[in-house]
């Protein structure tokens, strides 16, 4: 092994450290840090960029996203978990889980994209981070890839839970059920009463199994949150 192969072997050594996870494949992490400009600079061998993977990676990432937004925020609607994903999982999120990685230094890049400060760009970052992802997919699968996004993003879904209005009294209830009991709040339709333009729904909400107190609203939500207000008032 030559000087230039051993710092190359070291090199992805390095950054298979950083990740938690040994590639079978290891032609597949250099193709997910090969940039477009050094691809395109690089005449002596046929090499690809990463591209392709990023695109995979990019899938990758929401679904994972979406599975562990869904598991932490139970009681959200649909609308607000869309704006939990893409707050979690846009272009400058990506970027500063990246630097924390120190993943600019192993990007390879084209010289003229190099020197005009390409590895501290936010869109080159974010890429590259897709790319890795994608390419962990294809030589580990699912898991693996889903544990690397578990593992690098807890601490932005901690912040995402923190943004959640005061006022969302459910939110609040869970957190504390499950902090005080391990468990997570229970609501239940009691009744369904009036016309289509004007109903009443009755809901309780119980804690291990256990009634803890009512809500009634002009919808589901409604009942839901008024019976969270009152247990928490409990």
């Amino acid at each position: 092994m030559d000087s230039m192969e051993r710092q190359t072997a070291e090199w992805l050594e390095s950054l298979q450290t950083i990740l938690k996870y040994r590639f079978r494949n290891i032609d597949l992490l250099t193709q997910a840090l090969t940039h477009s400009s050094y691809a395109h600079e690089s005449l002596q061998e046929e090499r690809f960029d990463n591209e392709r993977l990023e695109f995979l990676g990019d899938a990758v990432l929401n679904v994972a996203m979406s599975h562990l937004i869904m598991e932490r925020f139970r009681d959200q609607p649909e609308g607000e978990l869309t704006r939990m994903r893409a707050s979690t999982v846009n272009e400058k999120a990506l970027a500063r889980v990246s630097r924390r990685m120190d993943l600019g230094r192993f990007i390879l890049l084209g010289k003229g994209e190099d020197q005009t400060g390409g590895r501290e760009k936010d869109s080159i970052l974010a890429d590259c981070y897709e790319a890795i992802l994608g390419a962990l997919y294809l030589d580990g699968g699912y898991n693996k890839a889903f544990r690397m996004v578990q593992s690098h993003f807890s601490e932005a879904l901690a912040e995402v839970g923190q943004k959640i209005p005061r006022q969302d009294c459910k939110s609040r209830l869970q957190e504390r059920t499950q902090n005080r009991y391990g468990t997570i709040p229970r609501y239940s339709v009691v009744s369904e009463s009036g016309p289509d333009h004007e109903k009443r729904f009755v809901v309780s909400v119980s804690i291990d199994g256990m009634v803890v107190a009512r809500g009634e609203g002009k919808s589901k939500r409604e009942a839901e949150q008024r019976a969270a207000k009152a247990a928490l008032d409990e």
